[in-house]
């Protein structure tokens, strides 16, 4: 039997089931044990993967010291502030700390933006929704273009003029094609 993913074996075994198949039957078919079988006919999905612990690194106890250098850099003036190469020396140079420049690079990485969230200093996420009146907005491109003319390698120039709907985000074309733009288009081009 060809390996399926947990969500597939789950749906199987339920079809199976739903035919009239045995629990006894469904675990020789499906090779699996007799609580696999309760917990796919009991429940739609599996149950998630169980995180793990995060592992305890050489870097642990450094981390308040990193994080003091970050909390002090708010305050710092931009070109005083301590780059990631510079936080992995101190620490090397200043506490005698036996790490990796990598493991020091994906600790700032990650705990730099958490800093400051905390102290609400993170930069704002913003939005702003897309909307196109009908002929009001087109997409232009322009380039070379190589093309066989005649057997021919020639150099074109290509020139491409695309009309956005409003339903559109500016990612491939309407279902007419484009024509509702156009018409706007030309309407408003008329008037």
């Amino acid at each position: 039997m060809p390996q399926m993913s947990k969500v597939e074996l789950y749906a199987a075994i339920r079809r199976d089931h739903r035919a009239g198949m045995k629990m006894r039957e469904l675990e020789r078919k499906y090779n699996v044990s007799w609580r696999t079988v309760k917990k796919a006919v009991d429940s739609v999905w599996p149950e998630p993967r169980k995180k793990l612990p995060p592992r305890p690194t050489a870097l642990d106890p450094y981390k308040p010291v990193v994080d003091e250098m970050l909390r002090a850099d708010l305050d710092a003036p931009r070109k005083q502030r301590h780059t990631i190469t510079r936080i992995f020396h101190r620490l090397i140079e200043e506490h005698g700390a036996d790490v990796s420049y990598q493991m020091v690079r994906r600790y700032v990485s990650d705990r730099k933006p958490e800093i400051l969230a905390a102290l609400g200093k993170a930069p704002v996420e913003a939005f702003v929704p897309q909307t196109h009146l009908p002929g009001h907005e087109a997409e232009v491109d322009f380039g070379d273009v190589t093309v066989r003319l005649a057997g021919e390698l020639v150099t074109c120039y290509l020139f491409s003029l695309r009309f956005l709907r409003p339903d559109e985000t500016g990612l491939g074309v309407g279902d007419d094609g484009g024509a509702l733009a156009d018409r706007a288009f030309q309407e408003e081009a008329e008037a």
